[in-house]
């Protein structure tokens, strides 16, 4: 399949309308959301901007199927990858809150002999160094994807919890726990396991009860076993395939090998209603938000933390946001709120190796920096 991809776009107002001197602010949202689609970029955008007074601009860019040149649905669906770490943590963090779970408590208190790979010493390993990405834990898909090639074989298959572990446990690149930031998805999917042992459970039962029915998100979900499908209006993701160079359309796929790490269905508003909830305290208590927002640096001189379960990010305009961004075929999250109401959550339907101008990566963050700032 071959498509060359025409640029469209459109807005959509929620909440009370803007006044006259927010439109310059929206057209340049819109015209920056508009450079990241193309032939060379990606095939489609959309995204939510609330701002401080309650207000949310809806915007969308490119196509929504290269097939049909449909558009770009308004506040559609899509996978929304690691940044279904943030549910995961919340619900980890409430059963801390009810004394559940103890978060410097080892995991081998709730899942005894479970890590076994080379270089880790599970002992030291607790559900806090889980939480944050200091276990020293492999990263089990770094055993599934060496390239953009390496997601087609897996794109119908099914990996239950314990393969993913399986496949961790047989890499030899693990190291001490506490020794520093390591970002790996298999601490999550031991997150995932260690909060359905304590309740008995499934995982995706207490996502959706304790998160998702909790704030109201009437567009977000956790898939069934075996469901490949996204419900709902969306925008179909894209992957290209390097033997030929064309992208192929990717939105059906089993998401299962991300479960508690990437696995959740989301839009860009209930994206940003999420984070208000988070951030505005309705979803912890107040000893765990602050557990929550307790950093360690992601890298020297970046400026950029790790809490539990959401990155702390500084913006141009001075302040920090806080979110999760995530990375599906077909489908890239960025995200990021402020304490005083701000959100924005920006979706492009495509990965960045997908995209011949790399730039567009840049283009992306500096997006959703300039929507904070400006509001």
């Amino acid at each position: 399949m071959t498509a060359a991809v025409v640029a469209a776009g459109g807005l959509a107002l929620t909440g009370p309308v803007p006044t006259s001197s927010a439109e310059p602010r929206r057209d340049a949202v819109q015209q920056r959301i508009d450079k990241l689609v193309g032939a060379d970029r990606h095939p489609g955008a959309l995204a939510a901007v609330r701002d401080r007074h309650g207000r949310t601009r809806h915007y969308t860019a490119g196509v929504g199927d290269l097939r049909t040149g449909g558009g770009v649905p308004v506040n559609g669906r899509v996978r929304i990858g690691s940044a279904s770490k943030m549910f995961a943590a919340v619900v980890v963090l409430q059963l801390v809150g009810e004394g559940r779970v103890e978060l410097d408590a080892p995991i081998g208190t709730y899942l005894p002999g479970l890590v076994r790979a080379k270089g880790v010493d599970a002992d030291r390993i607790t559900v806090r160094r889980l939480l944050q990405h200091d276990s020293g834990l492999p990263d089990y898909t770094d055993s599934m994807f060496t390239g953009i090639a390496d997601y087609f074989p897996y794109r119908h298959v099914y990996l239950a919890p314990r393969e993913l572990l399986d496949l961790a446990n047989a890499r030899e690149d693990g190291r001490p726990a506490g020794t520093g930031w390591s970002y790996s998805n298999t601490n999550y999917v031991l997150a995932g396991l260690i909060a359905q042992r304590v309740t008995g459970r499934p995982f995706d039962e207490l996502v959706t009860t304790r998160v998702i029915r909790r704030i109201g998100l009437r567009d977000t979900y956790a898939p069934g076993v075996g469901e490949q499908d996204i419900r709902g209006r969306h925008p179909k993701g894209y992957q290209r395939d390097p033997a030929t160079g064309e992208l192929v359309d990717f939105t059906r796929m089993d998401p299962g090998w991300g479960w508690a790490a990437g696995h959740v269905v989301s839009t860009p508003g209930d994206l940003n209603t999420f984070l208000r909830a988070l951030l505005d305290g309705k979803l912890l208590e107040p000893a765990q938000s602050a557990q929550m927002r307790t950093t360690i640096p992601t890298a020297p001189d970046s400026g950029q933390g790790y809490g539990l379960g959401v990155f702390s990010m500084p913006l141009s305009c001075g302040g920090v946001a806080w979110g999760h961004g995530g990375d599906i075929p077909g489908y890239s999250t960025l995200n990021a709120a402020t304490d005083d109401g701000r959100a924005t959550t920006l979706v492009v339907t495509s990965l960045n190796g997908s995209v011949n101008d790399k730039s567009a990566a840049a283009d992306r963050g500096a997006l959703v920096d300039a929507a904070l700032c400006a509001n």
